[in-house]
Order: C-alpha cells, then sequence, then structure tokens
C-alpha cells in the first residue's frame, strides 16, 4: 500500500488506543477475575491492528477478541480450546461463566468505541468517496 493509499484509507486502531479503551474498559469496575491485554502487533502497510486478549482464571485456554477484518468495525471473540478435559465444581462452572460475560462485554465495548471512533474520524467518508 503507498503512502496516499495508506493516508486515506480508513483508519485503524493502534495499539495504545486499544490499551486506552481496555483501561477504559477496567476502570468502570467490571468484576474481571482473569488479566487482559493488548498483543503488540502493529502493521503500517496491510492489516487492521487489534487483538485483545482475556486470560481465563478459571480455565487454561483464553478469549482474543479482534476486529473481524480489515476496515471492519465490527468484532469476534474466539475461545481457544484446552489442552484436557475441564472438570469443574458447580461454584467454578458458575465462575468460568461470569468470566466468559466479563469477555462478550468487554468485545461489546470494544466494537461500540470502534463504531463511536470511526464515525468521528470522519476518514470513512473520505476513503469511500460519501464526502465528496
Amino acid at each position: 500500500m503507498s503512502d496516499d493509499e495508506l493516508e486515506n484509507s480508513p483508519p485503524r486502531r493502534s495499539r495504545e488506543q486499544l490499551q486506552g479503551w481496555v483501561d477504559e474498559f477496567e476502570e468502570m469496575e467490571h468484576c474481571i477475575a482473569g488479566s487482559i491485554s493488548v498483543a503488540p502487533q502493529e502493521d503500517d502497510s496491510v492489516e487492521d491492528t487489534g487483538l485483545v486478549i482475556l486470560r481465563l482464571r478459571y480455565a487454561s485456554s483464553f478469549v482474543y477478541m479482534k476486529p473481524r477484518g480489515f476496515d471492519d468495525p465490527l468484532w469476534e471473540m474466539t475461545i481457544t480450546p484446552q489442552p484436557r478435559e475441564l472438570g469443574l465444581s458447580v461454584h467454578g462452572i458458575a465462575s468460568l461463566a461470569a468470566e466468559l460475560v466479563v469477555a462478550s462485554n468487554l468485545c461489546t465495548f470494544l466494537q461500540w468505541k470502534s463504531l463511536e471512533w470511526d464515525r468521528e474520524s470522519g476518514q470513512r467518508e473520505l476513503a469511500s468517496g460519501e464526502g465528496r
């Protein structure tokens, strides 16, 4: 992608921006049992940035969230597989379910922030030619 194409392309989410959104989510006092991190995966040419990881406390798998694709403000969530069967008490199952609800809330929050940021950036109109 040339510099001109990159300059006129849809907005990209930087790692710093995503970290700010994660920090904002954490400040809302959600009950987060695991830990949330933003993966370093900057790419100034082709790919959109954005990979947020929630490491679960009650399972050895983790949940990662990312935009569905380049220039897509909608996000998706993936739960990685467990290396072996997971046996939990009733309390453990409820705790894991609560962690997944928090993960879903975070993914929804990131999608909402992306949509809001995309609208406010003004780049969407320039990129599609609608604003001309």
